[in-house]
């Protein structure tokens, strides 16, 4: 059956039929790509095999190894990069790393992994052909254990996501980076028991905790604790940028290169939070947020008068009428778009601002919205003794936490219904881009609090669980006693990581939808029921009434 398939990827949630791509990638990906990135995937468990052991013999592994091996985990990612020939030195790139590391090593002996031994072809189509017969399936495992396999992998990829943009901004922690290489060495291992990879998957959320935490730390040393914003989401008159994606630094080096050009900058996606942070609001031609979740892209940005650039993941596939006027940079990348290279602000956004001012812009104003963001765990925590003193006289009846991935299917329409649904009295945490569902919404106030607090991106995941710790410690109890219900979207591998570190913590009872995991297998599913109480999202009524009972 394998071999009468182009490709084998469901990584995603959007994975086609709910249970995987076998022709094309339903978020765009080609065969080619799909066989070079699970060839890349392949390199990096032997790359992960020698440097498992050279940190066992007490060496070291130089930081620019550190770097290559998340950066290539982030490309893999859904939605990141779909460019076959950048794979293509990726893969070269890894061979020369992985042979300086087999040299290295002093206790490897002949008996190694076939993905340790392994060297790839020089050329691309046979780089593709080897690709396609080292994928998902290559392997003959147990339901059970391939399921947990790919679940430790999407895992790391999320957490590579989060330390490259931790990286980006100079925060690296070398026990995370030294991580990697264990967690990699242990997919290759054909004997390890359903328990050792229960094991190995909670040690990648608490590692992704820890990410989260870092980048937290980054992101607000740098740019200063987010705070209650209104934020423009209507259109200015005049030329403009749409920076979309995740990466802060990439926004930063924009709006440094086009201060005082008459270029407006406009967030999009993932970024809105950006417009929260001080010192990013001091650019006074960060004008607002522009459209939604990712998934509304290609209608958005659709004849634009302006420019786009993605800076992570989140693209798909341009349509020729703004194909031109798209751009990518860091490790997002499409065929035949322009790609910005460079690391951090050596980048020269000059070609981005000139096709900008060409283009000219909006020639009015549209009619002024402004929604508020901000909410951090920083801000939340502000008023933890509001908060508290409000629940304890029964003027806020729970707390829900409606976020995650954002994504195309219709049945995602049930994270807006559930919002409109929740109790008057009830606060909503919403957080990445699922909550373009109704983050326009006025929902009011409760208790002089807003009801709607945007935490803010996907990482910022971490926000919560701090605003969670603190109230379970304010009423000295378990954070599953807190009258808090997370109810979660998910589409591709950021928020796998995010789910682990929520197991990590053992948090139960969490709605996770709009579909489950086509990885996840009936074994590996029942375990998550029985030990963390996960449970599909149904209906929004029948949800709600579970909750609140």
């Amino acid at each position: 059956m394998k071999n009468e398939m182009a490709m084998f990827c469901y990584q995603c949630e959007q994975t086609a039929g709910g249970k995987g791509c076998t022709r094309m990638g339903v978020c765009g990906k080609d065969p080619e790509v799909a066989a070079l990135q699970d060839l890349l995937i392949y390199q990096l468990k032997g790359i992960g095999f020698y440097g498992q052991r050279i940190l066992s013999e007490g060496g070291n592994i130089d930081d620019s190894v550190h770097s290559f091996v998340a950066q290539s985990l982030f490309y893999t990612l859904t939605n990141v990069n779909f460019d076959a020939d950048r794979f293509v030195r990726m893969i070269d790139r890894s061979a020369q790393l992985k042979r300086e590391l087999a040299e290295r090593s002093r206790s490897v002996s002949s008996n190694i992994p076939a993905a340790a031994g392994y060297q790839p072809p020089a050329e691309k189509d046979r780089m593709i052909d080897e690709g396609r017969e080292l994928g998902v399936l290559s392997d003959d495992l147990p339901e059970d254990i391939l399921s947990l396999r790919e679940l430790v992998l999407y895992g790391l990829k999320g957490l590579a996501a989060y330390a490259h943009h931790a990286e980006v901004l100079g925060y690296t922690d070398r026990s995370l980076n030294e991580f990697f290489y264990r967690a990699l060495d242990f997919t290759l291992g054909d004997d390890h028991s359903v328990a050792a990879y229960v094991d190995m998957a909670l040690e990648v959320g608490r590692q992704n905790l820890r990410c989260m935490e870092l980048l937290d730390r980054a992101n607000t040393d740098r740019f200063g604790n987010p705070e209650p914003t209104e934020v423009l989401v209507t259109r200015k008159k005049g030329p403009f940028i749409v920076v979309s994606g995740h990466d802060l630094y990439d926004l930063t080096t924009i709006l440094e290169q086009t201060e005082g050009t008459g270029i407006n900058v406009y967030t999009h996606g993932e970024l809105l939070p950006a417009n929260a942070y001080p010192e990013l609001k001091r650019y006074n031609h960060l004008i607002g947020n522009y459209g939604g979740a990712w998934q509304d892209q290609q209608k958005e940005f659709d004849e634009i008068p302006g420019c786009v650039v993605m800076t992570t993941n989140c693209i798909q596939k341009p349509r020729e009428s703004y194909s031109d006027r798209i751009f990518t940079t860091g490790p997002a990348g499409w065929p035949e778009v322009s790609h910005i290279s460079g690391e951090g602000s050596d980048k020269d956004f000059s070609e981005v601002i000139a096709r900008a001012r060409e283009l000219g812009g909006w020639s009015e104003d549209e009619k002024e919205k402004r929604i508020t963001i901000g909410f951090g765990h920083n801000a939340v925590l502000a008023e933890a003794d509001r908060i508290v003193e409000a629940v304890q006289e029964g003027k806020i009846s729970h707390f829900f936490l409606i976020g995650g991935c954002d994504g195309a299917r219709g049945r995602r329409s049930y994270y807006e219904e559930l919002a409109d649904t929740v109790p008057g009295d009830a606060i909503i945490l919403t957080l990445a881009c699922g909550k373009y569902r109704f983050n326009k919404k006025d929902f009011g106030t409760v208790a002089g609090l807003p009801r709607l607090l945007d935490v803010g991106q996907c990482n910022d995941a971490h926000s919560a669980i701090r605003v969670a710790s603190a109230l379970a410690e304010a009423f000295d109890c378990d954070v599953n006693e807190l009258p808090l219900s997370l109810v979660l979207s998910w589409y591709e591998q950021k928020a796998v990581s995010i789910l682990l570190s929520l197991f990590a913590l053992d948090i139960r009872g969490i709605r996770l939808g709009p579909t489950l995991p086509a990885f996840v297998s009936p074994g590996v599913l029942d375990a998550l029921v029985e030990n963390f109480d996960v449970q599909p999202t149904t209906t929004p009524e029948e949800d709600l009434e579970a909750l609140l009972g």
